[in-house]
């Protein structure tokens, strides 16, 4: 079995993630080990979550059970009003983590809120970008709505002329554009962003899975099941008419997926380390791949300064 590796030049960690990461890890060298406390995942990757798990982060589910005194980090998925009104009724030491793109969008739904428009968010319902989100809209509960294909679109009713809509920054951008379509088809008078809210390093990776699948057998994508990006990468691949697979690391990958393969692609959701690559590349090489050779071009990757929290210390 012999086959030859090409590996996305657009890959893995984006700045959003990158800057997650970086201040928990900055937390934990000023606050310590065990005071740390995240709420939910950092960021949707086993590796990452596991490595600050072990550095000495504690990773909560509700705030509930962040201890009197602690250190509290929201996620990069960001969180809506309620939880951080709560986080703050507690007099935690709070350190928000959510990515400035999101961020952004919660301004502008918060915006929306207090002109009583209507908003129209599009994403994957119960995903925590889209519950903080639309958390972030202060007004009648009933004036947000969620949707994701143009089916949920002609099943939407809004109740004024007066709306706006969001996306989740992680999605597909041609399906997408789909849904945003419908929307200013049914509904001319709605406001929002020309295309989405997709944010670059999205776009990115997209268009560079799409060039590459086109050159494959079979593309792998190094990334966590319920990485919303990771999961966007392989169904464009799919959509090219390649056969996709979304796995954790190497420990994931079937030899038998391999037979036949004559050129296997490879690239890494926007939360996927760059060991973890690695060692994806290793493991093919031991089994008949040569290379890798890298396809593609890169945009440099701009970095985001960590929360003014960590930046007064």
């Amino acid at each position: 079995m012999s086959f030859k590796i090409l590996l996305a030049r657009e890959r893995g960690m984006c700045a959003g993630v990158d800057r997650a990461i970086r201040t928990v890890t900055t937390a934990l060298s000023l606050y310590g080990k065990d005071r740390v406390y995240v709420l939910h995942e950092v960021v949707h990757n086993r590796h990452v979550v596991e490595g600050l798990r072990q550095d000495g982060a504690v990773f909560v589910e509700k705030i509930s059970e962040v201890p009197d005194g602690a250190v509290l980090i929201f996620s990069a998925h960001g969180v809506g009003d309620a939880t951080e009104d709560e986080a703050k009724s507690r007099g935690l030491k709070i350190i928000d983590a959510t990515c400035p793109v999101v961020t952004a969008i919660h301004r502008k739904v918060a915006k929306a809120s207090a002109q009583g428009a209507e908003v129209v968010v599009i994403g994957h319902r119960g995903h925590q970008e889209v519950e903080g989100t639309i958390g972030r809209y202060a007004g009648d509960p009933d004036l947000v709505h969620v949707v994701l294909t143009p089916e949920d679109v002609n099943n939407l009713t809004l109740q004024t002329d007066n709306a706006v809509f969001a996306t989740q920054t992680t999605l597909s951008i041609d399906e997408t554009a789909k849904t945003v379509a419908a929307l200013r088809e049914r509904f001319p008078t709605i406001r929002g962003p020309k295309r989405d809210d997709t944010c670059n390093a999205t776009q990115l990776r997209q268009n560079a899975v799409r060039e590459l699948a086109k050159q494959c057998d079979l593309v792998l994508i190094a990334g966590s099941k319920n990485s919303s990006n990771s999961n966007r990468l392989r169904e464009v691949a799919e959509h090219e008419g390649v056969k996709a697979l979304l796995i954790d690391d190497e420990s994931e990958i079937r030899l038998e997926d391999l037979g036949g393969v004559k050129v296997l692609g490879l690239s890494a959701g926007a939360s996927a380390p760059e060991d973890v690559v690695r060692g994806i590349i290793a493991f093919l090489k031991k089994h008949g791949g040569t290379g890798p050779e890298e396809s593609g071009s890169a945009t440099p990757e701009r970095q985001f300064p960590l929360p003014r929290e960590l930046s007064k210390k």
